[in-house]
């Protein structure tokens, strides 16, 4: 039986249009990891295209690690979704920053760009708090720096998504994670880690009580205790 939602794609630029549908379907059916995509010869027929151009398809899939290509006949044919879309482009993201040589002024400087908004934003809209509160208890069990780190990530993370802005979540992401190292040495330089708790906290009261200014504040101060020497000057 022919499932209609698949229409035949034009024959230019063949394997991008079919990247697109698939990446429509995915979004359109809300279809989550687990979730399998027709078999190759199912989905060029429906989509009135070669199957090499399937292939093509689903190998710039797989190497973006959102499918997972399997052999198999009947039920078990085509291919698995291993990840949503934007878990993959935090993945690509990671890897530009990584491939570009960034300097870690650049890297901050962007992630006090993007942080600021983002608690700001979740302020503002009385964000959903809980995922900041959790992260916020793992730094304060933390034995090691590197775990601490781990905690202190998801806390950043997690106001990014509190902004209801999924793209600033993809990137704020990949950012975190290229910068893991230094952020492992600020802990380590540090030594006490309870000024950056009181930061967590400072930020975590501010969007909690809707008021955005304070958190935009309470992120900038945050940073400039964590990475001191890359402070701005003032005139």
């Amino acid at each position: 039986m022919t499932d209609t939602r698949w229409r035949p794609v034009k024959r230019t630029r063949t394997f991008e249009e079919v990247l697109a549908q698939i990446e429509h379907r995915i979004s359109e059916d809300g279809l989550t990891a687990g979730d399998r995509l027709p078999a190759e010869r199912q989905l060029a027929e429906q989509l009135g295209v070669s199957r090499s151009s399937v292939r093509e398809a689903m190998r710039v899939l797989e190497t973006l690690g959102v499918v997972s290509s399997q052999a198999g006949r009947g039920p078990d044919a085509g291919a698995v979704l291993v990840s949503r879309p934007d878990t993959a482009l935090a993945d690509l993201l990671r890897l530009h920053l990584g491939l570009a040589g960034l300097e870690l002024r650049e890297v901050v400087d962007t992630r006090l760009m993007i942080e600021r908004w983002a608690a700001g934003h979740a302020a503002t809209a009385r964000a959903d708090t809980s995922a900041l509160a959790a992260a916020y208890a793992g730094m304060a069990g933390a034995r090691t720096p590197e775990e601490f780190v781990e905690h202190d990530t998801a806390f950043h993370c997690a106001i990014a998504d509190a902004s209801g802005n999924r793209l600033t979540g993809a990137i704020m992401r990949s950012l975190r994670d290229s910068m893991r190292r230094y952020a492992v040495e600020a802990v380590e330089r540090l030594g006490d880690t309870s000024p950056l708790q009181a930061d967590h906290e400072r930020i975590l009261t501010a969007i909690a009580a809707g008021d955005p200014e304070e958190a935009a504040r309470a992120v900038t101060d945050h940073l400039a205790l964590a990475y001191p020497s890359l402070r701005q000057e003032t005139p």
